[in-house]
């Protein structure tokens, strides 16, 4: 019996090493630095432009208003019956994500996904207070927390979490009156759900754009394992041209005599990624396609004279065809093909079927239900009574009044609860429930058959705007 003890079973999980990325300059760093600005500008800004909408509706250009379940925009009123409008436009969210999956592989994680804004800005603070990435290294690995360690560090979780609290009090903005609202958080007077979401945002905000980081594209995002299905073999994505870059400095094969390849083996491109992959690799489901691994290999290739683009935004047919001596495809025909125009096309009719809906919509809008219980009354003398709720919108900014009448067999006649006319005043942006009365007299028609068609219109006696709603009179049921 052997006295030697069996080694321990090895461990499954490996503690996470952050991700410091290396500053770095070119064109698509400068494009990721003006989609931040424009991004945060109007996530930060919107709730606080004006809107002049009349004396008794919200002034804010953009407004969740949930208590009275609608949605401003600027000039477009969306009401609850017109959800169609925000499907529509979830619609074409959906699409468009397809459609710059499809052209230019993951091109909304890399540069307009708000994980990757925020984290861009989490970083480019810690940059400001801890230094390029061999200060912030140098500072993780110290292992005495000194006087210095604390200082930064504090100094940049409240850096962080005053950014946080600003991004969770934006938020909670676009649901109320922002300027009132503002008033009310510092007075304590705002409603506590307005506190709890800003907690809940705020902190989300800290863990994930100053901690996580690339664990949520990698982890928590499902993105990554959907796009597969909306890539092919012309999308336009980062990769590495191995067959320009191999064998790389100091490895094996030039050490034996073979010619170097153009990849001096620095390590730029690994630095600045802020996933922590290697492009060089090949094609990773960690890559968010934000092509910082771009500028910093143009920028070495410059100051050693070779040529630009050994990492490039290319396609796999690209690849074959430069393997091969050719050259690459213009990238009008990457973009233009069935798929991006199938997408294309799909968007636009869906956008301007909304634009349609949008610009058809009534002045004057009503809804009619029967009342099924019981679906007629007979009346003393006879009569056969139906009732109806009629729901009845004013989309103006003042009172308006509204006619009702019945169209269908004459001998119907109309009444309305609560008033002896056939004229009811709506309030001003807002909905009015109207019970009506369609009453037929004993021996008639409409009273003696089962089911009469009729219709029922509403005019805005201000602007002779006028609406329908076809609905059934019910008689005796013989």
């Amino acid at each position: 019996m052997s006295d030697t003890q069996p080694d321990a079973a090895p461990s499954l999980y490996a503690a996470r090493e952050p991700v410091f990325p290396k500053k770095v300059y070119g064109k698509f760093r400068n494009l990721k630095w003006a989609i931040l600005i424009v991004t945060l500008g109007i996530y930060y800004v919107t709730p606080w432009i004006r809107w002049d909408r009349g004396p008794n509706l919200p002034d804010q250009a953009v407004l969740l208003d949930l208590a009275n379940r609608r949605f401003f925009f600027f000039w477009i009123e969306i009401w609850p019956h017109e959800f169609y409008f925000v499907a529509g436009l979830l619609v074409m969210a959906g699409l468009g994500l397809f459609l710059f999956t499809s052209a230019l592989g993951r091109v909304w994680c890399g540069y307009a996904c708000p994980q990757t804004v925020w984290t861009d800005l989490f970083i480019l603070v810690e940059r400001w207070i801890e230094g390029d990435r061999n200060a912030r290294l140098r500072l993780h690995r110290q292992k005495k927390l000194d006087a210095r360690k604390i200082r930064l560090r504090l100094t940049k979780w409240i850096t962080w979490l005053l950014i946080a609290v600003a991004t969770g009090g934006a938020w909670v903005f676009y649901f109320t009156d922002a300027p009132t609202l503002l008033v009310d958080l510092f007075t304590l007077n705002a409603h506590p759900i307005a506190y709890t979401t800003i907690a809940i945002l705020t902190g989300t905000t800290f863990v994930f754009g100053g901690f996580a980081r690339e664990q949520i594209c990698i982890y928590a995002c499902p993105w990554p394992r959907i796009q597969a299905a909306m890539m092919d073999e012309d999308t336009l994505t980062v990769g590495y041209r191995e067959w320009r870059g191999e064998p790389r400095k100091n490895s094996d094969e030039v050490k034996a005599g073979e010619e170097q390849g153009d990849c001096i083996d620095c390590m730029a491109c690994v630095n600045v990624c802020p996933v922590g992959i290697d492009i060089r690799d090949g094609q990773q489901l960690e890559c968010i396609t934000c092509a910082l691994c771009i500028d910093a290999c143009d920028d070495i290739m410059a100051k050693i004279g070779k040529p630009r683009g050994l990492i490039d935004y290319m396609a796999l047919t690209d690849e074959q065809s430069e393997r091969a001596g050719g050259k690459p495809k213009p990238i009008i025909k990457h973009i233009l093909r069935p798929r991006t125009i199938l997408y294309t096309v799909l968007w636009a009719l869906v956008g301007v079927g909304l634009v349609f809906a949008l610009f058809i919509r009534p002045e004057v809008d009503m809804t009619v239900a029967p009342v099924r219980n019981p679906t007629y009354v007979t009346l003393s003398d006879g009569s056969i009574r139906n009732v109806y709720e009629v729901r009845l919108r004013n989309r103006h900014g003042e009172d308006r009044p509204y006619n009702l009448s019945v169209k269908g067999d004459p001998a119907i006649r109309l009444a309305l609860e609560g008033t002896p006319y056939a004229t009811v005043k709506v309030p001003a942006d807002s909905t009015m429930l109207q019970r009506v009365y369609l009453v037929a007299p004993p021996g008639s028609a409409p009273a003696q058959n089962e089911r009469t068609e009729v219709r029922l219109w509403v005019e805005d006696i201000s602007t002779g705007d006028r609406a329908y709603e076809d609905t059934v009179f019910n008689g005796r049921d013989n």
